[in-house]
């Protein structure tokens, strides 16, 4: 096990890097926090590289194989966490690449520019509990890579492909394939119980503050919403993402 004491090594600084999404998309890694995380990636054979503090032991149980694993000191687990209080074991992770051209399904969700990393994370971990079978991240959406999306899923990366993707290409494709596009929307829009449940769908959700874009609303199949019963003035987007996938899968 190799060993690294000072901050200023190069390998500690690449590291570091990997929290800005610019380093992530040049080198296609990312790093991932916490027991947790870190036995997800273990199980999905995207790991490169442990990082585990001086004071932290790895479980017995973990396999990891040839996966090389470098002790640092707390100080160096600090820098490279983006929590208070570091569990003190970092993965280094290999981003996963799709061809939209093979990814099958039956059910997917698209996300047109959310950009809290909290609300995308959640809503892949529960398009990963609700049975979806892909995540299509558009433009103008938080990098699915950044540090609090990837707490907020909880290992859901690791389960289901999820894409950086063009949603208005998404949407022709899935329309050929016959699988019905259900936007949200407040105006011109079906209350989504009027919906029946199905085998196949696609659901566009969109930003905290306006929504999908009207450009993609108009591609749909069906716009839906979910009414107010209380005196709130909305959904957070999480929130309704999990009533809308759960009422529309069968």
């Amino acid at each position: 096990m190799k060993y690294i004491h000072s901050a200023s090594n190069p390998q500690v600084k690449q590291w570091r890097k990997l929290l800005t999404k610019k380093e992530r998309d040049k080198t296609g890694t990312y790093l991932v926090e916490g027991f947790h995380l870190v036995e997800e990636a273990l199980s999905s054979e995207q790991m490169i590289e442990i990082i585990v503090g001086e004071n932290t032991g790895l479980p017995p149980s973990w396999d990891y194989g040839d996966i090389p694993v470098t002790m640092v000191t707390n100080e160096i687990i600090q820098s490279l966490s983006d929590t208070e209080t570091p569990q003190g074991v970092i993965g280094v992770c290999r981003q996963q690449t799709f061809d939209a051209a093979n990814v099958e399904g039956h059910r997917f969700l698209l996300i047109d520019a959310v950009q809290d990393p909290g609300n995308l994370g959640t809503m892949i971990r529960t398009a990963d509990a609700a049975g979806v079978d892909a995540v299509i991240v558009g433009e103008g959406s938080v990098d699915i890579f950044n540090p609090k999306v990837l707490r907020s899923a909880q290992g859901s990366h690791f389960h289901l492909p999820i894409i950086r993707g063009e949603l208005a290409e998404w949407i022709q494709k899935l329309k050929e394939k016959n699988i019905p596009v259900y936007g949200t929307a407040l105006e011109n829009a079906k209350v989504y119980t009027e919906i029946q449940s199905s085998e196949t769908f696609a659901l566009i959700v969109g930003n905290e503050g306006s929504g999908v874009r009207k450009s993609v609303l108009a591609e749909t199949t069906e716009n839906l919403y979910i009414p107010i019963y209380g005196k709130s003035e909305s959904l957070n987007v999480a929130i309704a993402t999990g009533i809308l996938l759960y009422s529309l899968r069968k």
